[in-house]
């Protein structure tokens, strides 16, 4: 009963059926290493299909109870394990290595006498990784996966553009060092973000950072700082080239501001490119939201259902579906990028405009990124803590190493849905620098909301300069699906930082550890005929509305956020 109503104060929605826990069920790895996991089963159910979740963050409380406790009384049987190093199982804890020991699960599992010859795979980030790290050798027995904010590598995500995610990944390596202690689920969803913002904003070596946030240093975090997206560290820890085998129906969720959704998108891709048709459902989460934690159950109870008790009733009838923001509406499509998109171009102008209209003769546009004093981040894809996904933009905006390009009033409505990209004409006096570009809507009261942002870190040669010593640089930003209303404005902001969420660039091309060197950046972006910097927007034909709709920002259909903690970087 108080499991139940453990469950029900979580916002999770029981099914009918008694539920038994068996604790501390001793799982062999193939090295000797004892890992622990806890069955949860419903009494009424002789060999039910088995939901196997693997975990990092503890295998009761609330991950217990969403992923143990809702699953038996729905009829399933769940098997929760703690991976290696954490929460009783042996071993040391070594990210992201999780192929054999997830292997090693599944081959005891299918040896069970309980086990009713089926099983599937459930949870967000962490937990969805280890899916991925098995799920193309798992065999027949694997019905389904349904995995939340996560993809099938995290290397581009930790090294964004080539720059390199600090923050997140910061919060990360604290909250997981954090891990041995049994209270330290409740505590490090509000410390660890706070230890690691505090340990950013020292002004030591990124080298040290680990240190002050946990205490000790952390090899995962020095390993991270020597090994870039190409090394040959991240080879046993990229699944991505096994997602077109994957053979069992996969069902995806993520969020706008989810700081995985790209590669996500390139995993639900490949399945699609493969011959599949997975489910995929965005929202307005970012990653660690519990609306999206809470609401993913559910959509997974419907998806274990149809795929392992052949019970399809509830399975909606289009697999994509998507929160469009600044509308606050839930659409469904047949497919990822929807059906009707067209790339439009929206090109900077000289005096700060935007327009989808070639720019004229211009001389470029010019700023001083100082890494010593670097440009903040302020709201936009976050994993955790106090930052707000969504926040007005103005403070960030009024810096000198701050560009803004911004629209006239849209006469009508205009919908973007799918991949936003920007090709950026850029020159800099210094070969290691970066650009970051991100996309705002402004209100008729000058309010600037971020919707969408990406990073390129530039490296001598990569991209190769003109005769002039211009650059054009590519930039990938996050995908978006929202509606800028009638009245508002399109604004494109360019800058070189978003500190601390990114690692500032130094300038020298110092290793990222141990620079401590800091070197002023003079930035000049073009906007002319045959430099026409521009950002590249998925432009859908907007539904007629109902009524005429007032003018507001993307944050309306939540509640507009107000700036807070990230600007305090500058």
């Amino acid at each position: 009963m108080m499991r139940r109503w453990g469950a029900t104060a979580l916002g999770l929605r029981n099914g009918p059926h008694r539920v038994t826990v068996e604790r501390d069920l001793e799982v062999p790895a193939s090295d000797g290493v004892v890992l622990l996991a806890d069955r949860h089963a419903p009494v009424d159910v002789e060999r039910p299909p088995t939901v196997l979740v693997r975990s990092p963050y503890g295998r009761r409380g609330p991950f217990g109870l969403m992923c143990g406790q809702t699953f038996a009384s729905h009829g399933f049987q769940a098997v929760v394990q703690s991976v290696r190093g954490g929460f009783g199982s042996g071993g040391v804890f070594e990210p992201l290595d999780e192929h054999e020991d997830g292997l090693a699960t599944i081959a005891w599992l299918k040896e069970q006498p309980w086990f009713g010859g089926t099983f599937a795979m459930h949870g967000p980030s962490y937990l969805g990784y280890v899916q991925w790290a098995v799920a193309a050798e798992a065999g027949p027995a694997l019905k389904a996966l349904s995995m939340q904010v996560t993809a099938s590598q995290f290397r581009e995500a930790i090294n964004v553009g080539g720059t390199f995610a600090l923050e997140s990944t910061l919060i990360w390596v604290d909250l997981t060092a954090r891990m041995k202690n049994p209270l330290s689920g409740i505590t490090t969803g509000i410390m660890s973000p706070r230890r690691a913002r505090r340990a950013a904003l020292s002004g030591r070596p990124l080298g040290e950072l680990d240190r002050l946030a946990t205490g000790e240093q952390q090899r995962f975090f020095q390993d991270l700082l020597v090994s870039g997206p190409d090394t040959p560290f991240w080879d046993k820890r990229d699944f991505s080239p096994t997602v077109a085998r994957v053979r069992a129906p996969v069902n995806m969720t993520g969020g706008w501001y989810d700081i995985f959704l790209p590669w996500q998108l390139k995993d639900y891709a490949a399945l699609r490119a493969a011959g599949h048709r997975p489910y995929l459902t965005i929202g307005p989460w970012f990653h660690a939201d519990q609306r999206m934690m809470r609401d993913s159950v559910g959509e997974a109870v419907t998806w274990f259902r149809a795929h392992l008790l052949d019970d399809p009733s509830d399975l909606r009838e289009q697999p994509v579906r998507l929160l469009i923001t600044g509308a606050d509406e839930w659409r469904e499509f047949p497919d990822w990028p929807v059906p009707g998109m067209r790339e439009q171009r929206w090109h900077l102008q000289p005096g700060g405009a935007l327009a989808p209209g070639e720019p004229p003769a211009s001389e470029p546009d010019a700023y001083r990124y100082d890494p010593t004093h670097p440009t903040p981040f302020l709201g936009g894809p976050t994993l955790l803590g106090e930052n707000h996904p969504v926040a007005d933009q103005r403070r960030l905006e009024r810096r000198q190493d701050v560009l803004t390009y911004t629209s006239a009033e849209l006469d009508d409505d205009m919908e973007i849905i799918g991949p936003v990209a920007a090709e950026l004409f850029v020159r800099s006096d210094r070969s290691h620098t970066d650009f970051v570009v991100r996309l705002c809507e402004v209100t008729p009261g000058g309010e600037s909301y971020n919707l969408c942002e990406g990073m390129r870190r530039l490296l001598p040669g990569a991209p190769e300069p003109d005769a002039d010593g211009v650059r054009r640089v590519a930039v990938e930003l996050w995908p978006a699906g929202h509606r800028f209303k009638r009245g508002n404005r399109v604004r494109v902001q360019v800058a070189s930082g978003a500190y601390p969420r990114v690692a500032r660039n130094t300038g020298t091309g110092e290793p990222i550890g141990t620079a401590t060197e800091m070197r002023i950046a003079a930035q000049e972006i073009f906007h002319e005929p045959g430099r026409a910097s521009a950002i590249v927007l998925p432009i859908v034909p907007a539904p007629e509305p109902d009524e005429p709709d007032e003018p507001n920002g993307p944050g309306e259909a939540n509640g507009p956020d107000e700036p807070n903690g990230p600007g305090e970087a500058g």
